[in-house]
Order: structure tokens, then sequence, then C-alpha cells
């Protein structure tokens, strides 16, 4: 019996595709080229399963042109690159990779929000340039961690895992969700406290943005957000780029109305906003806060995992719907 046809649509451990040429006949993509939506169309010809990232979308019309599909692996968390409405209607099963990149990314994102706080990227720039000639008072001074007040907008497995962390640092910790934790998980979380979108806006001194992008949540931080924030706060976004209306954040960084951000993600990345560029006031990485070895091969595992689950027993490990 032939095995069934799968595209691997971006470069992968070799590893893991060597675990899954053992189960499939697999057109792989380990020179990494960034497949145009037709290019896409095209490889998927005939293939029963997918294994993509975010850089892959699969919506209606992919689904139409390709009706041999059966089952997309999405390796990340985050899966606004598929439409799962319309794969529910076609039948295709959808995977992501939950867990496996909870503590990384929150790791990740407690290291950009004290990178921001402490003005640590200015400073180095500062050194390397050569002014760096004498001690000052003020030299560099930044924002304290410890003992201020965290936000956390977006309270999931992420959210929760970087509130504890800041027990650690005994930081009030306030977070606004769509929908209110369990009085067992709040405690777990550092005793974390639920209040208004516009409380924490107002209040927090370090706002972390984890929050899934979808239509609801575009532009969740706009102008009217970031109008309520103190002058001396920091905001650090390692959710997805569409939360944040990154023209109005630079606007904001540049007449110093917050102080200091911390991005990892952007509108339209790897295409994003060049304006970042010019200002000093703001800690900029290209959305690597899964990006250890042992998160990323755990993510492609869990991928492979699903794919071989979802086309071979009709059920992915990590079900999408």
């Amino acid at each position: 019996m032939s095995k069934p046809a799968i595209l691997v649509a971006r470069a992968i451990f070799p590893e893991v595709l060597h675990r899954l040429e053992n189960v499939f006949e697999v057109e792989s993509n380990q020179d990494d080229h960034l497949f145009t939506p037709q290019e896409l169309i095209q490889r998927l010809q005939g293939k029963a399963g997918a294994l993509v990232t975010g850089s892959s979308r699969i919506d209606g019309a992919v689904l139409q042109a390709c009706p041999d599909l059966r089952m997309v692996a999405n390796m990340a968390v985050g899966y606004d690159n598929l439409d799962i409405p319309a794969m529910q209607a076609a039948g295709v099963l959808a995977s992501n990779t939950p867990d496996v990149l909870t503590e990384t990314t929150a790791d990740f994102g407690w290291a950009l929000m004290m990178a921001t706080a402490r003005r640590v990227t200015e400073a180095e720039h500062f050194l390397r340039a050569g002014k760096w000639n004498k001690w000052h008072y003020d030299l560099m001074s930044g924002a304290d961690i410890h003992g201020s007040t965290l936000g956390i907008l977006g309270m999931g497995r992420i959210g929760q895992a970087i509130a504890r962390r800041a027990q650690g640092f005994g930081m009030q910790v306030m977070y606004h969700n769509r929908s209110r934790l369990s009085a067992e998980q709040e405690g777990q979380a550092n005793q974390a406290r639920y209040v208004s979108k516009e409380t924490l806006f107002r209040q927090a001194d370090h706002i972390i943005l984890v929050l899934p992008y979808s239509a609801a949540s575009h532009h969740a931080v706009g102008a009217a957000e970031l109008a309520m924030m103190k002058p001396t706060a920091t905001l650090t976004n390692i959710a997805r780029g569409g939360v944040v209306d990154d023209h109005a954040l630079i606007a904001a960084l540049r007449e110093r109305r917050i102080a200091a951000a911390g991005l990892d993600v952007f509108e339209n990345e790897p295409a994003f906003a060049q304006d970042f560029l010019t200002l000093k006031n703001v800690v900029l990485t290209p959305h690597i806060a899964s990006a250890s070895v042992k998160t990323r091969k755990a993510m492609a595992d869990c991928a492979a995992d699903n794919l071989i689950a979802g086309l071979l027993n009709g059920q992915a490990k990590n079900p999408l719907w």
C-alpha cells in the first residue's frame, strides 16, 4: 500500500524530516524557500497532508484548489495563518503545538521586558559607538522591575508562566483576559488580580502582551490604550504583530509618551515598519521568543506527531477543531 504524500513547507530538523519519511512520501523544502500562495497551491497538489509554519496561509482558496488535502499541522502555538472555519467546512484537520513552548516563550518575554526597562540595547549601542568616557549619575538610568506592577494582557498558558516568574521579583501582578481565571489559577499565578483593560493600562508599570491574534484582537493596543499608560511605563509584545497598531506605538515612543517598548513581533513581518529603527527607546528582536534549540525541536516533533496521528488515525494529538 502506498504511503500518503505530504508537503513539509519550511526547513525543519533533519532527524524530524527523516522520521516523517519513514511514514510518508515527503516533498521537503530544506532550502527554506518562502512559497508564494500560488507556489503553495502547486506544491500541495496530490498531498494528503502538510507541515507548515506561520508563513503558509491555508484558507478557502487553497483548500478549494487542493482537494486531496486532509490534514495541516502548524508548527506554532498561534494559528492565525489557518482559516479554521474553512478547514472545518472542508473536512481538513488542523493542529498546533501548545505546551511545548510555554516556558521558553515566558523566559524570553521576561528577558525582553527587562532589556526594555533597563535600556540594555540602547546602552550597548552607546558603548559600541565609543561614547562611554565617564560615569554619570543618570547614565542609562531605566526603570526597576522588582517591586513594580506587572500587567499581563492575555492570561493563557504563557501569560500564567510569566506571572509565576514575577514572584521572584516581588511584583504585583494584574491581568486582563477574555475570561477570568479560577481562584486556584490566580493563586498559582502569583496571586494575579483580574482587572479591566483600562485599569491595566493605567496602573501597570510594565505591560506584556500575550493574547492570540484574531479579527477581534486586531489593534487591541492602539493610540487610545497607549494614551492611558504612564509615561514611565514599558510595553512588551511577544504575542502577534497585529495586536498592536505599530504606527501608533512609533508615535508614542517618538514623543516619549511611554518610556520604551520591547518587540518580538510586528505587523506585516518580516517587512516591519522601518521607523522603529530610528528610535532609541525600543528593543527589537526577529520573532524568536520560542527559539531555544530544545523547544524548536520539540515543536517540530509535536507537529510531526500531529501529522502522523491525523493522517493515519484520523485524530490529531492537538486538534484545533
